[in-house]
């Protein structure tokens, strides 16, 4: 008798054990196993057991210049939270810059304009990053707006959690 397998994770890779969600997941050969209670992943094709103990969490800090102290603000006032839960936070350079001067742990790339946006999508679509908070400026002209535009594309394509204004990244912040 086959039973269905429920998995609350973005994405699972049975080879590295990555991503749970802080349950343990076995599963026998012929089940199925649905993504998010209703998405058909696959049909378990051994008998596996997976400890929770490899789950981990990355979520990638971006913000325009005119946004800069709201983020820094932000990302601070769920410091906490981030390091209760374990999560790592990957940056674009300057908002990384800015997020270190203020006390915060953060892994750094390029700025957006030298290419920290498309380092950033590069670990989205490798499956590295699991959020995406980026506090953009609408009303300003930025030299790097294709990267932007392609960063957002690449969260929609591979169905990333992308916040792009405080409320929302608020909103998200609360689903941890």
């Amino acid at each position: 008798m086959f039973r269905i397998v429920k998995i609350r994770a973005r994405k699972y890779d049975f080879h590295s054990n990555q991503r749970t969600t802080g349950t343990q997941l076995s599963c026998s050969a012929g089940d199925a196993l649905l993504l998010n209670d209703s998405e058909r992943l696959a049909t378990c094709p051994l008998n596996i057991k997976v400890s929770s103990s490899h789950m981990s969490m990355t979520i990638a800090i971006i913000a325009h210049d005119g946004k800069k102290a709201e983020m820094v603000a932000f990302i601070k006032d769920h410091a906490d939270l981030f390091k209760q839960k374990s999560i790592d936070l990957i940056a674009t350079g300057t908002t990384g810059s800015h997020l270190e001067r203020a006390g915060l742990e953060v892994k750094r790339m390029e700025s957006g304009p030298m290419g920290g946006d498309a380092q950033i999508a590069s670990r989205l679509v490798e499956g590295k990053v699991d959020m995406v908070i980026f506090f953009r400026d609408p009303l300003g002209k930025h030299p790097h707006e294709v990267d932007v535009s392609m960063l957002m594309r690449l969260c929609d394509v591979h169905n990333i959690p992308l916040a792009t204004n405080q409320a929302a990244a608020i909103r998200l912040v609360k689903t941890l």
